[in-house]
């Protein structure tokens, strides 16, 4: 079989790092940095977000952290990046696809541009912070 079809090995543990990364800013930013006016923006309070099912949003939103992290560490592999090409390809996702992707949904669902820079900061800080991982554990 050919390179392009098979999957390149990835660093397993980088792809663990990496998505624990992300995670881990998601906390911090949608938490003490931008946290209440993400609430003020989507119109919800403390006790909404208390009652809801945290364990089945943080769950899935760690396995789609993990799934970002494979299908990136994959296409670090594939390619055999150097540093600068794995910080281009990482941002340029964030740029070239979650964002105006995003961005998109948020002028035909009539959200704030406010919401939007702080979900795109996110994205865009996610996979910098993803694409940082990989640099320092490899590809």
């Amino acid at each position: 079989m050919t390179k392009g079809i098979l999957m390149a090995n990835a660093n397993l543990l980088a792809i663990l790092v990496a998505a624990a990364t992300g995670f881990l800013i998601g906390g911090l930013w949608y938490g003490p940095l931008f946290g209440k006016t993400w609430m003020a923006e989507h119109g919800l309070t403390d006790a909404q977000l208390r009652s809801s099912n945290m364990l089945k949003i943080y769950g899935l939103t760690f396995a789609f952290s993990v799934l970002s992290a494979v299908f990136l560490g994959h296409l670090l592999a594939f390619f055999d990046t150097s540093a600068r090409a794995t910080l281009m390809i990482s941002v340029g996702i964030a740029l070239g696809y979650i964002i105006p992707a995003i961005g998109t949904n948020y002028l035909f669902s009539r959200k704030s541009g406010k919401l939007f820079a702080i979900d795109a900061g996110y994205w865009l800080t996610f996979y910098v912070a993803m694409g940082s991982v990989f640099l320092l554990l490899g590809h």
